[in-house]
């Protein structure tokens, strides 16, 4: 079965309220995390994911997050009516960039699936999956592309690795 693999936060989930934690240094990346139970269901997430599933696609997560939020995570995801699916989050001690580790984990995937779709919010995600042959939808919905957010979450993903 085709697949649509979304990333969570940022695409589905509205991580704007917790951004605050990781603004400055020290970063408070236990404090950010654990807010995250509290975040919002962007529109633009839920409809991309309804026009997946109505077009038939199986559903997995890839994230950033670390392991250690899954059941959080999988809270979050029931209490907005997402699909449960395969959920891959990053191991606790991986602090690799986010695009090597979402792509390691994508190519993976398409060993044994028909990735039709990746939807991320993070360009330098975005812009690597595409270099490696995936198609994948850039989601600028929780920011409007106005790179302000966004800008915050790129270092976190990019430069510490967290999310």
């Amino acid at each position: 079965m085709p697949i649509a693999i979304f990333d969570i936060d940022g695409v589905l989930a509205d991580v704007r309220h917790r951004v605050h934690w990781v603004e400055r240094r020290p970063k408070k990346w236990v404090e950010f995390f654990q807010a995250a139970p509290d975040d919002g269901l962007l529109d633009g997430g839920r409809d991309h994911m309804a026009a997946a599933l109505a077009s038939g696609l199986d559903i997995m997560y890839l994230t950033g997050r670390p392991e250690w939020c899954r059941r959080d995570t999988v809270q979050w995801l029931a209490q907005h009516n997402l699909p449960s699916a395969p959920l891959h989050m990053r191991p606790d001690d991986d602090h690799r960039a986010a695009r090597f580790y979402k792509l390691e984990i994508a190519k993976s995937l398409a060993a044994e699936h028909e990735i039709v779709e990746i939807i991320d919010d993070d360009s330098a995600v975005v812009a690597l999956l595409r270099e490696n042959g995936f198609t994948v939808i850039h989601a600028t919905w929780m920011d409007g592309g106005t790179n302000g957010v966004d800008a915050i979450l790129r270092e976190a993903q990019e430069e510490e690795g967290r999310t």
